[in-house]
């Protein structure tokens, strides 16, 4: 019996239920993180944000906005690879009007990110071109991050495409909230 449970628990990654108390399979520990997902403009200017919320493993908020880019400007090869252009994002709010809506979902959160050091330093830079203190958010230098995890878990290349077809997650990729879920469903089954 104990082999048939560590079967299923190991299949279906699930508590296990055996009311015989005869295994000592871990109890999945539920989680509860904010990933994030920013599309830049050029450099470390943001013209998109991603955010999915989770809470004891369930998603339970997802925020996005077109974020107005420093002076609308784009390059070339960041609009090719999100569509988003200066057209787009000539009405949008600013960072510093859109940041209170990131600040109430990430503050005193466990971050996640796919390649979190880029989407850390958009938000870090960003911030501080703007005037405003990162330390105040109180998440660390560091985030959690779904590359480095993948790559420990052998997944050759680890990029965010590659990860979610190898897990069979949806994404419609470097669009900001679904690279935030599908970064967020990655971590929980991680």
């Amino acid at each position: 019996m104990y082999f048939f449970i560590e079967l299923l628990f190991n299949k279906y990654n699930r508590n296990c239920f055996c009311t015989e108390n005869i295994c000592k399979l871990p109890q999945k520990i539920k989680m509860t993180f904010t990933a994030i997902d920013f599309e830049t403009a050029n450099e470390y200017h943001p013209c998109s944000v991603g955010i999915v919320t989770v809470e004891n493993g369930v998603i339970v908020d997802e925020f996005v906005t077109l974020i107005k880019p420093h002076n609308n400007y784009y390059s070339s090869f960041t609009i090719q690879i999100h569509g988003i252009y200066p057209k787009d994002t000539i009405n949008a709010k600013t960072f510093p009007q859109v940041f209170p809506e990131i600040q109430k979902r990430l503050q005193n959160r466990l971050v996640v990110a796919h390649n979190e050091s880029f989407d850390r330093n958009v938000l870090a830079k960003t911030m501080a071109l703007h005037g405003l203190d990162y330390d105040s958010l109180n998440i660390g230098s560091r985030w959690e991050c779904t590359v480095k995890i993948y790559k420990a878990k052998g997944f050759k290349p680890a990029r965010l495409s590659d990860c979610c077809r190898i897990m069979n997650i949806q994404l419609n990729h470097h669009e900001a909230l679904s690279d935030a879920r599908a970064c967020a469903k990655l971590y929980l089954l991680r």
